[in-house]
This record gives C-alpha cells, structure tokens and sequence, in this order.
C-alpha cells in the first residue's frame, strides 16, 4: 500500500491516517467538516488535498449511520483499489450496501476495536490500535486483493487481525462493547441527583465503572441505533439477573432464617458467576488473565513521583504486568497499584522500601 485516503477525521479515521503516514503511506484526509481535515493535517495526519487519481485504499471512517452513503459515493466514483470501513456495525451495513446494488467485491467490513472517551481529531494517536484485536467481516464476494489489502492496513496499525462473519461479529460487540456502555451510563446516573456527601466518597470502585460514561452520547446514539436487537437481548439477560439479585437482597431484610439463607444463596450466585465470567476475559498479549499480586505504594501528587517508582521497580529488576492509581479525596497524595507476578512481588517490596517508599499492606 503506497497510498490512501480517509474519509472521516475523527478519533478512529484520524488515528488510521496517523498510523498509516508513520509507516510511510501516503494519505489523503477528507472530512464534511473541512476545519476537521486540517486539524488532522496538521497533527501531521497526512494532507487534506484531494488524490490526483486512484488511491490503494480508501478508509471510510463515518458514524455507522452514514457509513453506507459515504462508502456507496467513493466506491461509485472510483476513488480506490479497495474500500474498507471501521463502523462498530457490520450486518446491517453490509446489507444495506447490497441494497444499492454496489458491486462488493472491493469491499470489506473491518472494525478495530479500541477507542477511547474523547472524539475529534485532537484525540487521534498512531498508537490507538497497537495489540488490540481488528475485526474483518468479508463475504463471500470480496476480492482476495481487497482482503490483503485490509490485512496490510491491520498490520501497518499494528493490530491483530480476527476474521469473523458480520452478524456473529455484531452480537459479539453487543456483549462485549455496547452493552457496557450502557450500564456503566446508567450507574452513573445514579450519581446526578445523589447527594454530594455520597459523591465524596467515591473510590476507584465507582470510577472503573463509570469511566466509559462520559462517552459522547450522540455517536453511541448512533451506535446503538445500528445494532439494537442484539443489544436489548443481552439487556434482557441482564435484567433477569438484576431482577433476582434485587429479590434476593430483599430475602436478606426478612426475619426469616430460611429466607435470608436463600437470599445469601441468590447473591452469591451471581458473584461466582461474575467471577468465572471475569476470568475469562483476555489479559495481558491476549492470554488468559495471570494471577498477579498487588505491591500498594502511597504516592504524593508531585512532578516526577510515578517515574521515580518506575524507575524503582526497574532497579529491583522487576517488570511491572499492570498499574492503577487510586486517588485519594481532597488530598494531594493516592495510591499507585504495582501489578506484577507473585514470584516478584517480595524482590520489589523489599526494594521499594530499601528506596524511602511508603508500602500500604
């Protein structure tokens, strides 16, 4: 691939752009908001001047509710070899290009899964896609130039390519992307009308739950709108359990011994089962999730502090798997999480301490 052109410069289309112009691709940026194709420009995303003539691959980086229409006007004006798009949903779109009568052998459905809260160019890194899965959905009628096309672009971002059928692929999201974003919206909202000595106490539990939720709401709108029945059935799934729990903590008020034991029974019930589900979520590389112990080192927030221990725990000669940083109310001062594997969980205590660090058992 010698050149491209991304169609779209938000997060996802300008971290494509930046990626690809890294690796010495280059790409052609365009936007309906032109301002938009200029920042992406110049964060050195290529340029916002138009191909003189056909480009390797065109990537259409539209939300999902205009990705049919932007693809059916580059495919019709023969802008690329190939064209690809990154929308988070693939069935529906697939069928609605076969309902314009487009000839889809240059085309291929992808989506990499990675993103982040923020939006807009501004927000873009060539790194966004580094280890993370990219799925590719092609059917029966694309071109094996297109699919390598498509598998050049993954590997030029530096992702991990997984070939999957459109629909299992939107079902899959539903579970693992989509849904998630609602719950974690719909916790948080347990927060807007809270009061504030409630909201003062919220720990690192509250933020690992709500993090998503300051997502832009109107592109999950879209989102969401492009894959609802897969979504609402996993939702119903969900309120199955919420609706057992819920009667299960009311057994727990009663005064009845046999019903408070069925109650514990219900509540520990899905506690396991999220502990099973947990454990098969991929860790680190995409492996199944390692068993790491947890070194708690107090931290003041002061310039410098989390390279000093990072560099701490490189002396000790220990590799950190993981880290969190817990932050602690109304102080200047948290708590840094050191991730790492048991068997170097006492070399970096006894190192960390040795160097003046405060340890929190």
């Amino acid at each position: 691939m010698r050149t491209a052109l991304v169609i779209g410069t938000g997060l996802i289309g300008t971290s494509v752009a930046l990626a690809l112009t890294d690796r010495g691709v280059t790409v052609h940026l365009a936007d309906h908001d032109p301002d938009r194709a200029r920042t992406a420009a110049a964060l050195g995303a290529g340029t916002d001047g138009p191909p003189e003539g056909r480009v390797d691959l065109a990537v259409v980086a539209v939300p999902p509710a205009h990705a049919a229409g932007a693809l059916a006007d580059a495919m019709r004006g023969g802008l690329a070899r190939g064209y690809l798009d990154v929308a988070s949903v693939k069935g529906g779109l697939q069928r609605e290009l076969a309902a314009l009568g487009l000839d889809l052998s240059s085309y291929i459905g992808t989506h990499p899964m990675a993103g982040k809260e923020q939006s807009g160019p501004l927000a873009g890194s060539g790194d966004l896609f580094e280890g993370r899965p990219w799925v590719l959905t092609p059917t029966r009628d694309t071109d094996t130039e297109v699919l390598n096309l498509a598998l050049e672009l993954v590997a030029l971002c530096r992702a991990v390519p997984v070939v999957m059928d459109a629909d299992a692929h939107d079902r899959a999201v539903a579970l693992v992307s989509h849904t998630p974003q609602l719950v974690s919206s719909m916790v948080a909202a347990r927060l807007e009308g809270a009061e504030e000595t409630a909201v003062r106490l919220c720990g690192q539990g509250i933020r690992d739950v709500t993090r998503i939720a300051a997502s832009d709401p109107r592109m999950w709108v879209e989102i969401l709108s492009a894959n609802p029945g897969p979504v609402a059935d996993v939702l119903a799934d969900l309120a199955a359990d919420l609706d057992e729990t819920v009667r299960s903590l009311r057994a727990l008020e009663s005064s009845d011994e046999d019903k408070r034991l069925d109650g514990a029974d219900g509540v520990a019930g899905v506690l396991r089962r999220g502990n099973s589900g947990r454990a098969r979520v991929p860790g680190k590389h995409g492996t199944a999730p390692a068993a790491y112990e947890t070194v708690a080192v107090l931290i003041s927030d002061q310039p410098g502090e989390l390279a000093r221990i990072f560099a701490d725990a490189g002396r000790a000669g220990v590799n950190i798997e993981d880290v969190r940083i817990e932050h602690a109310t109304g102080q200047q001062a948290g708590v840094v999480q050191l991730m790492v594997a048991p068997s170097a969980a006492p070399g970096l205590t006894a190192g960390l301490r040795e160097r003046g660090w405060a340890l929190r058992q």
